[in-house]
C-alpha cells in the first residue's frame, strides 16, 4: 500500500485516534492516583462497604499501601471460600469435576481452565455480584465439556444461565471499574 494512502487513512482516523488516546491518558490518571484511605469503601460481591466496617477488621493507622495489602489478603481469602462454593455447587450440575479450584492475581482473566481440567480465578472477581461471579464460574466449568468457545460451548453456558449475555455486560462493566484501580 503507498505511504499516502497509509497516511490518508490515518488521518481519517485521527478523531477516533485522539479520543481513544484521551480516554486512556485519563483511565492512567485515575490509576496512578488511586489510593485507599480509612475514608473509602471497598467492593465486595458486588456491594460497596466501608473500610472502617467491622467485617473487614483492619487494624488503623494503616498507610495506603498497607491498607491495599491487607484488603487484597481479605479478598484473596473471601474468594477462596465463596468462589470454591460455587464450583462445588455448579460441578455436580453441570456434570462435570475440575481437578483444583485455585485463585490467583490474574489482572486481565477472571478465571480460565487448564487441558488438565484445572480452573483459575482472579481474586478480583470477588468484586463482582454473585451473579457475575457464578457466570464465570459456570464459564469455566463449560470447558471441562467443551474446551473451546463454540457454538456447543456456549450452549452449555446457555443451560444454566439463558442470561449470560447479560452477566457478561456486568462483568466487562466491573472491568472497565477496575482499569481505574490500581491493584498491583
Amino acid at each position: 500500500m503507498p505511504k499516502r494512502d497509509i497516511d490518508a487513512f490515518v488521518a481519517s482516523k485521527e478523531p477516533w485516534i485522539r479520543a481513544h488516546l484521551e480516554a486512556a491518558r485519563e483511565r492512567n490518571a485515575r490509576k496512578t492516583a488511586f489510593a485507599l484511605g480509612y475514608d473509602g469503601e471497598l467492593l465486595l460481591r458486588g456491594k460497596s462497604y466501608p473500610i472502617v466496617d467491622a467485617r473487614f477488621g483492619f487494624p488503623p493507622k494503616l498507610t495506603s499501601e498497607q491498607l491495599k495489602a491487607a484488603a487484597i489478603m481479605m479478598y484473596k481469602a473471601h474468594a477462596r471460600e465463596h468462589i470454591s462454593a460455587r464450583v462445588a455447587h455448579f460441578a455436580p450440575i453441570m456434570g462435570v469435576t475440575p481437578a483444583t479450584v485455585k485463585i490467583n492475581g490474574a489482572k486481565t482473566r477472571w478465571g480460565s481452565c487448564s487441558a488438565l481440567g484445572n480452573l483459575n480465578f482472579s481474586w478480583r472477581l470477588i468484586m463482582a455480584e454473585d451473579s457475575a461471579i457464578d457466570y464465570v464460574v459456570v464459564h469455566e466449568l463449560a470447558h471441562l465439556r467443551q474446551m473451546n468457545h463454540s457454538p456447543r460451548f456456549w450452549a452449555v453456558v446457555a443451560d444454566i444461565f439463558p442470561d449470560y449475555r447479560e452477566r457478561q455486560k456486568r462483568i466487562k462493566a466491573l472491568q472497565l471499574r477496575l482499569s481505574t484501580e490500581d491493584w498491583g
